[in-house]
């Protein structure tokens, strides 16, 4: 039987409420799905280094590690020197004691490299000498993949002019999930559009979205809106904001779960309306598979990631983030929205779903894909 290797130079997270904690989650069940599906063994090294370094101690003497096939591993938003708790290292060589083994071992290794944040002075929350120490200290880690990983698997091939790795990269974005959709049916002549995120920054294109809505809705109303985003943000808005939200006769919600998902079965179509940027030009949000997951076309706006990613396989409207272009957009997809929702159904889970994310991973790292 081969054997994979799995390795999280980290803890997963108890609280998967983030994509970047949600991920590691996913692939790693998707790794397990394929491994019982294809007769593969997968192994799996995690939790803090002091655990890591047990775990690998006890693989190796028992020949668990003899003949691995190929090693996938991810990285934190931190170094993985840094994952234990306090930031404080148990034992800081284990990584480099696993990655050794298996280079001396020909064991090709792939590492998902999460986000290039810190190289963004806007994005980046530290300041002083503590800034340079961290990106100095994420300097280190780019060079250690760049020592023992043979293949850089990235959100967007976007992201790749930003990494200073020397090695291959290819993209591997957040995958999709398998939902048994009972979709309302509806006689209504008004669509149902919905945003769910953020609400607290520009950034994030909120109201670039109302102002495409009053223009859609000018002289009757095509569409309804509703959003879905923290109470908190919500409550943090100003008056004026949330005046103009009541007037558009926009829905808010403040949901989750199982509750967001009967609220997917009831929309049209969602909304991504982030604003140009150089960082949301290579990002890749995780609802954007998350509506898809659901068979809800998108709107959004022509950030190059996910751009790319929609209009490869039709799975939307693209649209610049000015009013005018997105109410345009909006239009189009009023009209189009039932063959979009096709082009989902007919293609996504096969070619997007977490464990199409490990073959690609396997493809990757055996030579079959070049």
């Amino acid at each position: 039987m081969k054997k994979v290797l799995v390795y999280y130079p980290f803890a997963l997270a108890e609280q998967a409420n983030s994509g970047s904690k949600l991920r590691p989650h996913e692939m790693y069940r998707a790794f397990c799905e394929w491994g019982d599906k294809e007769g593969i063994e997968v192994i799996f090294i995690s939790g803090t280094s002091a655990e890591r370094e047990k775990q690998f101690r006890q693989f190796v003497s028992t020949g668990k590690l003899d003949d691995v096939w190929f090693c996938y591993m991810e990285n934190q938003t931190i170094p993985l020197w840094l994952t234990d708790p306090g930031h404080k290292p148990q034992k800081p060589f284990i990584d480099r004691t696993v990655l050794r083994y298996l280079k001396k071992r020909n064991v090709p290794v792939g590492v998902f490299y999460r986000d290039v944040y810190w190289k963004f002075d806007e994005l980046y929350p530290l300041k002083g000498w503590k800034k340079k120490i961290m990106q100095t200290i994420y300097r280190w880690e780019e060079r250690f993949y760049e020592k023992y990983c043979d293949v850089i698997f990235l959100p967007s091939v976007e992201m790749g002019k930003y990494v200073a790795i020397d090695r291959p990269m290819t993209d591997l974005p957040p995958g999709g999930k398998r939902r048994n959709i009972r979709r309302e049916k509806r006689n209504e002549a008004v669509a149902r559009g919905l945003y769910v995120g953020g609400i607290n920054n520009e950034d994030y294109g909120l109201f670039l979205l109302l102002d495409a809505l009053q223009i859609v809705n000018q002289t009757e109303q095509l569409v309804h809106l509703t959003i879905v985003c923290r109470k908190n943000e919500y409550e943090a808005l100003p008056d004026a904001q949330k005046e103009r939200i009541r007037y558009l006769d926009v829905d808010v919600k403040h949901i989750s779960g199982a509750e967001l998902d009967r609220l997917y079965e009831q929309m049209d179509f969602a909304f991504i309306p982030r604003l140009r940027s150089e960082y949301n030009d290579f990002s890749v949000p995780v609802k954007l598979v998350e509506y898809l997951s659901n068979e809800l076309p998108i709107v959004a706006t022509n950030c190059l990631a996910q751009k790319r990613f929609i209009e490869e396989d039709g799975y939307g409207v693209i649209c610049e983030d000015h009013p005018q272009s997105m109410a345009e957009a909006i239009r189009i997809m009023i009209d189009r929205k039932e063959q979009y929702r096709q082009r989902i159904a007919e293609t996504f889970m096969n070619k997007h779903s977490w464990v199409a994310r490990v073959e690609k991973v396997k493809r990757t790292l055996t030579g079959e894909e070049k």
